[in-house]
């Protein structure tokens, strides 16, 4: 059997972005977001038809669209005759379905997750993840809610099924959103009336409402993102419901037109599914495998993001029959169309659990390549407060076609796996994820398919850190690394990070206050031990990135050089944290392959001359 050909760079970088299907109140209308290299704009689409094609909206300025399963985009008007949105600008507008040019609602900067009032009035949003305001759709002037005594950050109003309050998320440094968030309440036209929910030892993300004005959330109070109405999950389980609130919009619930059921989508170790419970029984159907979000309900309709390992990002509809049985309908795919040529072997992904000396079961996944030669590929995510999840990834599919098995490792710290994983990284940062990864590793060879001379360990941002820690205290497990815009001086973010991040390092590290902590910020910083990263390194950074300030990279270089070391640094112009445009990621790709073809090459040596 021959193997297959390798997915070429144009397709992984290419294609559209999908965010953020919403129906509207009735179930015959569905809108979206649709991004491309011309830019944003509304894609509206009538279901009663085949919904084959849709009419696109092109508004001036255009939808700030979300990112993969984050929205914050739009919101329709309850009669369907319109969308409210936030704007590139950062403004909020409204724009009819039936097009024209959009109507000012509010000027300004930062607005974001827009959020209008049953009876059409008044629209809520969010701005600078601070403040949230209510302004009125007939003119007048808007209103913040939040004021003095609100939160530090403020997420993702909703109004009561009544319209007589708004609810969002909120939290105050020096906690995350997914340490303390809780639940904030303001009755909508009285000033400095702000409530708040707190439930001790866990976060509250995505408060909304039953159409009867219970309230419903996702918390960890009982160690796990679960849904619930009032103080009672619907169903209590192992598994989180929702991923950490990294941006506005998460929509990992949606409750029917009679507030009878509720769908939420799963996470199974990675896995994803997509469920509809029971309120009062907590019975549960499944409607869907493959990793779901951004859920709406209206009608007999349930519309969703889907994605899986072999399933492309798509926008599809789950529509109950009178029988009570659901059947699923593609609306849109999201990437490239060359995704669904039969010639490109997509690989599904085996679990990798792993118990280490303390009692902790680690967690990865394993794609084996078609056309294995025996090189791993241990790729680590950033946050560290996130995961990878078993979702449609380009850059997988393209490491598999040339021969590399690619081990995703979810160390401790990672979402996914519960609370207690989750905050396990407390005050371990550069050191626990190193281990974690050390042991990975480890596993990985005793199976006998890779050796260390033949694996690479990859990672961006808080990976990058994690990439840096294993080349210099464990350089016998790898060939050498890529970091992609890595931390590598973490007190450096306490000064120069952007305003969601900048305590973010005193849970991971802990306090800041004296010499003694200064010097364990440092002894954790990659760029305190440079003189024993002696592995061959690539390191890609961007000029512009407002997270990771590409000095670090800069520095880490100089260090690295100074005492001997290998290290190859390409600087991105233009570009933030991680690579946005087609031609960046296009450079990234060609810039890594090459390197790991040097490092590694395709064909084992030995094995060729037997």
């Amino acid at each position: 059997m021959s193997s297959p050909r390798p997915v070429p760079v144009d397709l992984v970088t290419g294609g559209r972005q999908l965010t953020e299907p919403r129906l509207d109140s009735s179930g015959r209308w569905l809108a979206y977001v649709e991004s491309d290299a011309a830019g944003s704009r509304f894609v509206v689409v009538d279901l009663d038809d085949d919904g084959s094609s849709g009419s696109r909206i092109v508004t001036d300025p255009a939808p700030a669209a979300g990112r993969g399963m984050g929205g914050g985009a739009f919101a329709w008007l309850p009669d369907a005759s319109g969308l409210v949105f936030a704007g590139s600008d950062g403004s909020i507008w409204r724009v009819s379905t039936s097009g024209g040019d959009p109507e000012s609602v509010w000027c300004g900067t930062g607005a974001q997750a827009p959020a209008v009032s049953p009876d059409g009035r008044r629209v809520a949003f969010m701005v600078d993840q601070r403040d949230i305001v209510v302004a009125s759709l007939d003119g007048g002037d808007p209103v913040v809610v939040t004021a003095a005594a609100g939160p530090d950050f403020a997420f993702d109003p909703v109004f009561a099924p009544d319209g007589a309050s708004v609810t969002f998320q909120g939290w105050s440094v020096p906690d995350m959103a997914w340490d303390a968030a809780a639940r904030y309440s303001h009755p909508v036209g009285i000033e400095g009336a702000l409530s708040v929910e707190r439930l001790d030892g866990a976060a509250i993300q995505q408060p909304g409402f039953l159409p009867d004005g219970a309230p419903v959330a996702v918390s960890d109070v009982d160690g796990w993102l679960n849904v619930s109405v009032g103080d009672r999950p619907i169903v209590a389980e192992p598994f989180e419901h929702a991923g950490p609130t990294w941006g506005p919009g998460q929509r990992t619930w949606a409750a029917s037109p009679d507030g009878r059921r509720i769908a939420f989508t799963r996470n199974e170790a990675g896995f994803g599914r997509l469920v509809v419970a029971d309120v009062a029984t907590g019975e549960l159907i499944t409607l869907g495998r493959a990793v779901h979000g951004q859920l709406s309900w209206a009608g007999r309709r349930v519309a969703a993001l889907r994605s899986g390992a072999r399933t492309p990002t798509e926008i599809v509809v789950y529509e109950e029959s009178d029988s009570g049985d659901w059947s699923r309908r593609r609306i849109s795919r999201g990437p490239a169309d060359g995704w669904t040529d039969h010639e490109w072997v997509l690989v599904e992904p085996d679990l990798v659990e792993v118990p280490d000396g303390d009692g902790t079961v680690l967690h990865a996944r394993r794609y084996a390549s078609p056309s294995p030669c025996g090189r791993l590929l241990v790729w680590i995510h950033g946050g560290p407060t996130a995961q990878w999840d078993v979702s449609f990834n380009p850059g997988v599919a393209f490491w598999c076609s040339r021969g590399w098995d690619v081990l995703l490792v979810d160390p401790r710290g990672s979402t996914g796996h519960g609370r207690r994983y989750q905050q396990a990284l407390r005050g371990g940062w550069g050191v626990l994820d190193v281990e974690d990864t050390a042991t990975m590793l480890e596993h990985a060879h005793a199976d006998g398919r890779s050796t260390p001379p033949r694996t690479v360990v990859m990672g961006g941002s808080s990976g990058g850190l994690t990439v840096l820690g294993v080349l210099g205290r464990h350089a016998g497990l790898v060939a050498g690394g890529v970091a992609l815009y890595p931390v590598s001086d973490i007190h450096d973010l306490n000064e120069h990070s952007h305003r969601f991040e900048a305590h973010y390092q005193l849970s991971l590290v802990g306090p800041d206050d004296t010499a003694a902590d200064r010097q364990r910020y440092w002894d954790r910083s990659p760029q305190s031990y440079a003189d024993r990263i002696a592995s061959p390194l690539l390191v890609l950074h961007g000029t512009d990135d407002p997270v990771v300030p590409v000095d670090q990279s800069c520095a880490l270089a100089r260090r690295i050089r100074q005492t001997g070391g290998r290290i190859e640094l390409h600087l991105i112009d233009a570009e933030g944290h991680g690579f946005r445009r087609p031609e960046s990621k296009q450079i990234e790709y060609r810039l890594v392959e090459a390197f790991l073809d040097r490092l590694v090459p395709p064909e084992d040596d030995r094995s060729s001359g037997e």
